[in-house]
């Protein structure tokens, strides 16, 4: 089922409580980071499953697919693993591979084989409900990890705050673009995902109140498939007779689609694209110039969020959380733990190198040595 329904209150905004008795959060990187930090408890482990350790239970978790994003097997699942084996806990990650009978047979196996925690980013809210359902009913309980899952059960979400990554979307078009008129295009991420819902909001909070810009388009791109968001953005193109100043992509893979599209055109360079994931493909076109920008999301802070509240579950324990969300299906506020996502653009691009999330060997090969060393990366 496609659902733009939002996992925030009427007024938009995130609810968030007192938290380590500090008064409300104003959250930072770093101050969610260090939150967040895990204590190492030592643990054996194999490819996918770690050995047992101090918390006894095992956590199952189930990522999306490949296509939407390469960051899900280069980053969260090594994130995932090396959180889940400094806490010494048994784990098992598979990947669904895009297909929601695969979702269900994998949870449905994870569950036969014992897991007491079950985190799912789903595909869509429907197909991953009822896992979690089922989970609930076998006495397994369950996390929402990075994607909410609206009428969902999950005890706990994990994610960035998404509207604040469309917000950091919106500010970096608006940067590049400047207060000149301009006709803008929106290419959404996939209308069965909740967050691209969210960062939709989060963008138009931006743009919407800058006069002088005008909406002239705003499609949905089918579970975030690069090849349909290049389709989808050449229709624009034709129908806007090219005359599109500012692509407002909600992905790093959306918006290398519509550069192609753009080079094709010979205005690659020339219209300020957006992205998000701060991707190796993501930011070697910022420093091509061909992007304008991408939004960090330092996983590695949400995959020890995620161990953390699995360890806490399998323990009987209350986690830790900073917030809640609203899911309006469900009718209730989940508790969460909100991550602060960072705007990256040419000026900040080292950031993401300091924190080993690309390697500097793989950023700044051949003709990007000396792009990286304009950009400040040694």
């Amino acid at each position: 089922m496609r659902t733009r329904a939002s996992a925030l209150d009427k007024s938009g905004t995130v609810f968030r409580r007192r938290f380590l008795g500090k008064g409300v959060l104003g959250l930072t990187a770093v101050s969610a980071a260090a939150a967040l930090t895990l204590t190492a408890c030592g643990g054996d482990s194999g490819d996918d499953e770690g050995g047992s350790g101090a918390a006894q239970g095992k956590v199952g978790v189930i990522l999306p697919d490949t296509t939407s994003s390469v960051r899900w097997e280069n980053f969260d699942r090594p994130y995932l693993e090396q959180a889940f084996k400094a806490a010494g806990v048994q784990y098992d990650i598979q990947n669904a591979e895009g297909d929601p009978q695969r979702f269900q047979t994998i949870a449905d196996q994870m569950i036969t084989n014992g897991v007491t925690v079950l985190a799912v980013s789903g595909l869509d809210s429907n197909s991953a409900a009822a896992v979690q359902r089922k989970a609930q009913q076998q006495g397994v309980k369950t996390i929402d990890y990075d994607r909410l899952t609206l009428g969902g059960v999950a005890d706990y979400y994990v994610s960035f705050d998404n509207v604040k990554v469309g917000e950091e979307l919106g500010k970096g078009l608006q940067k590049c673009l400047g207060d000149k008129n301009a006709d803008i295009v929106y290419l959404n991420g996939a209308p069965t995902d909740n967050n691209a819902t969210l960062f939709a909001q989060g963008a138009h909070n931006i743009l919407d109140k800058v006069s002088t810009y005008k909406k002239v388009a705003e499609q949905a791109v089918p579970d975030w498939e690069p090849q349909q968001a290049a389709t989808i953005f050449e229709q624009m193109w034709t129908q806007q007779n090219g005359k599109i100043d500012g692509v407002l992509a909600a992905n790093d893979g959306v918006g290398n689609a519509a550069i192609s599209i753009l080079k094709k055109n010979r205005a690659a360079g020339k219209v300020p694209v957006t992205g998000q994931d701060g991707t190796l493909e993501g930011l070697q076109n910022i420093l091509d110039g061909n992007q304008c920008m991408t939004v960090y999301k330092p996983v590695k802070q949400e995959a020890d969020a995620a161990a953390k509240l699995a360890v806490a579950l399998i323990k009987g324990e209350k986690a830790e959380t900073n917030g809640t969300v609203n899911d309006p299906q469900g009718k209730r506020q989940v508790p969460s733990v909100l991550l602060i996502p960072i705007g990256v653009d040419k000026n900040n691009v080292k950031r993401v190198v300091d924190d080993g999330f690309v390697k500097k060997e793989d950023l700044c090969k051949g003709a990007y040595a000396a792009k990286c060393k304009d950009a400040g990366i040694q």
